[in-house]
């Protein structure tokens, strides 16, 4: 993780740097044509800044072993449960092809829950409408030198490490 954060989530957040200044250069010169060929640099690098950002404050080294209060209601009300919820978001991370997400998001115009997954460095609230409450970065960098290819092991082994507390104030906090 040291590796994926200090080189991984850093060049996204140095690359975003970057994009942004050239649309600034861009929208000084008038250059509507460059604006919009830096998006999809933006919604990558920007995605990949706030996707992992959220990834990063959503686990610890003492993570606990399922949701309480709140989310666990919520959990149970559309879900069943949280090993259903759990099996559901897991099921979702492991299936992306290539690379992506696997996230728990809520949907505040319907009051439930969602399990959705995202390609690539797509921000979950940007693309979907969903507000992100957990998320587990599928690309192999997060994963590879530990599990080589093996995401299933890698992914059920994440939950032992949620900061359920994050989570359950980021559902409180939308």
């Amino acid at each position: 993780m040291e590796i994926h954060h200090g080189k991984h989530h850093a060049t996204y957040v140095n690359n975003l740097n970057i994009t942004e200044e050239k649309i600034e250069e861009a929208k000084a010169k008038n250059d509507t044509s460059a604006v919009i060929a830096l998006t999809p640099a933006l919604k990558f690098n920007g995605g990949g800044h706030i996707n992992h950002s959220i990834f990063w404050e959503t686990l610890t080294p003492n993570g606990g072993p399922e949701p309480f209060g709140a989310l666990k209601a919520a959990i149970n009300k559309d879900f069943g449960s949280f090993e259903n919820m759990k099996s559901k978001l897991a099921a979702a991370s492991v299936a992306v092809q290539g690379s992506g997400w696997g996230w728990l998001g809520l949907d505040k115009e319907a009051g439930s829950l969602k399990i959705i997954s995202c390609p690539n460095q797509d921000p979950l609230q940007a693309t979907t409408g969903l507000i992100p409450l957990f998320g587990i970065d599928v690309w192999e960098h997060a994963y590879y030198l530990q599990y080589k290819n093996f995401r299933p092991n890698y992914v059920n082994a994440i939950f032992n490490i949620v900061n359920w507390e994050n989570v359950a104030k980021r559902f409180e906090n939308a």
